[in-house]
């Protein structure tokens, strides 16, 4: 991979930050992002809270401007590309907020037909039947015509799932997917998620701190450190577990196993 604006980003790379600075005026939040989403990869934002997991993941969708830095789609260079270009990419992208931000006047099957019948010419019973299948998808037919008040938080989570998937994205975000989850409604998001991107061949980001999420569904992982503003570790999170030398990233993720044990657990909030 080449520094700068320089080069395409390798072929196998989804998505590819170089040398990315996230600022706001002259603060510094981190600098000298460089790291590759494969297609396949379940990839894993972590850190503790305040390090820029969530800024990181809208710079990788553009809502926010690097101050310094690039973010390629494939070999595209997104930050640089033209609007068209730019919305052209993003059709192939599906995101879930930690709030579902589902409409709560628009019962599910509307909510996941929104996006079809913006941006495809289908026809109100092909996007019905659309929205109906993605909502089997996530355990949720049956449930078409409720609206997101009438369902519990994990189940608006899934349906919020099943909104970022209706164009058939080959790339989701997801933003603290757990948050506010009990540990079963936690733990078969997980295995949803495993299963979208095995059935459907998706490139999956994440946004978490929570280690079980993390050791359960990610092959690939970037750990943001607060002190040095910078990414201090990048591959597998159970391969960092067991040999990364860091002792940030060491402790941030074999704090479960020192609270098991009755030890002081560093502090990651």
């Amino acid at each position: 991979m080449s520094d700068g604006n320089g080069g395409a980003a390798p072929a196998e790379a989804r998505i590819t930050t170089k040398d990315l600075t996230m600022a706001f005026g002259s603060f510094v939040l981190m600098k000298d992002l460089n790291f590759s989403v494969r297609r396949g990869d379940i990839f894993v934002i972590m850190g503790g809270s305040g390090c820029g997991k969530s800024t990181l993941l809208k710079h990788m969708i553009g809502l926010i401007e690097p101050a310094k830095g690039t973010v390629w789609y494939g070999e595209e260079n997104f930050t640089a590309a033209e609007p068209e270009a730019r919305e052209r990419m993003l059709r192939g992208v599906g995101i879930l907020y930690q709030s579902s931000a589902l409409f709560s006047s628009m019962t599910l099957t509307e909510n996941i037909a929104l996006p079809l019948a913006e941006f495809t010419p289908l026809a109100a019973d092909e996007i019905r039947d659309i929205a109906a299948l993605k909502l089997a998808l996530v355990g949720l037919k049956g449930f078409e015509d409720y609206f997101p008040s009438q369902i519990s938080g994990g189940m608006q989570k899934r349906a919020g799932l099943a909104r970022a998937m209706a164009l058939d994205p080959d790339v989701l975000f997801f933003d603290e997917p757990s948050a506010g989850l009990d540990p079963i409604s936690s733990r078969l998001l997980d295995d949803l998620i495993l299963e979208l991107r095995d059935s459907l061949g998706a490139t999956i980001v994440v946004v978490t701190h929570e280690l079980p999420s993390i050791f359960t569904i990610a092959n690939n992982s970037i750990f943001l450190d607060v002190e040095s503003r910078t990414a201090i570790a990048h591959g597998d999170p159970k391969e960092l577990r067991d040999h990364c030398e860091h002792p940030t990233v060491h402790r941030f993720l074999t704090r479960g196993a020192a609270e098991e044990r009755g030890t002081e657990a560093p502090p990651h909030g």
